[in-house]
């Protein structure tokens, strides 16, 4: 085994793996205490030298992963993303990069290039992508669509809750998060408009109880998938190994069977000398 080889298995090891994420939770709460007035001087000291330490073990760990994988380092879109919460991380606190200091707390979202599990969660989440785009399409034509028949409706009685395109968005996105829509929109709106319950309700069992279910299942098939995949990647990987093992056990014989054949004609080699010699003194 090279000197990359395990140097790349140190850094895939469990043992470094729980390290930083020990020390991503430290400093995630060390950044928290951070908020809190604090008027102790040995603590507020104590804080910035746990920041910097913490950093620059971030710093080594990229260092030693760029080593290990030289140029196939930057081909993880998770090195990249640790990279710029590090070096967002290491920016002056003076200056114009005073407001970019302040993205310090993105360290924690380090757990999710940490943990496998997170891992599998986001990149779920991220393949889920394109069919949320086509269900949020379809949920921003029917908000356009029910703002604008609330607006011709219930505007000349309720300006306040549907006067124009956003105000009757807006309410209506109450109504969707069912978030006290019954007493601050529909009761003021039922007192002019007795049957405007049957609005609300289509526009409810079409928002929440249905395009917003299908987000649910959307991210519960990519999640399912991407098991599938993971569980198909892990069995193309057995059999590399099986084949690789038979390769080997394959040369193994081959190598044996020439050792046999070699043993072979050595002995034979030595039986013929012994006769040769044998023959050799009863003419004498």
């Amino acid at each position: 085994m090279t000197a990359t080889d395990r140097l790349i298995a140190f850094v895939e090891s469990a043992l470094f793996r729980n390290f930083i994420l020990g020390l991503i939770v430290i400093n995630a709460i060390t950044l928290g205490l951070e908020t809190f007035p604090v008027r102790q001087a040995w603590f507020l000291s104590i804080l910035p030298i746990v920041d910097r330490v913490v950093v620059s073990v971030f710093v080594f760990e990229l260092i030693l992963k760029f080593i290990a994988y030289r140029m196939r380092f930057f081909k993880s879109g998770w090195n990249w993303f640790d990279l710029i919460v590090v070096g967002v991380s290491i920016m002056p606190d003076a200056g114009g990069f005073a407001v970019l200091r302040s993205l310090r707390i993105l360290r924690v979202f380090r757990l999710f290039s940490v943990m496998p599990e997170m891992r599998k969660v986001i990149e779920a989440l991220l393949r889920a992508i394109p069919g949320m785009g086509a269900i949020i399409a379809v949920l921003a034509l029917m908000f356009y669509v029910s703002s604008v028949m609330a607006v011709k409706l219930f505007g000349g009685t309720n300006p306040e809750l549907f006067g124009n395109l956003g105000e009757s968005a807006l309410s209506l996105f109450q109504v969707m998060t069912l978030e006290g829509w019954a007493t601050e929109v529909q009761n003021p709106v039922r007192e002019n408009h007795g049957w405007a319950w049957i609005f609300f309700l289509v526009f409810i069992v079409l928002t929440s109880f249905a395009v917003l279910n299908l987000f649910i299942a959307i991210i519960v098939d990519s999640l399912q998938a991407k098991h599938f995949d993971d569980e198909d990647a892990r069995d193309e990987e057995a059999q590399e190994e099986r084949a690789e093992l038979m390769h080997e056990i394959r040369a193994l014989r081959a190598e044996v069977s020439a050792l046999h054949s070699e043993l072979q004609r050595s002995s034979s080699g030595s039986s013929s000398d012994n006769m040769a010699s044998k023959a050799a003194d009863s003419s004498e």
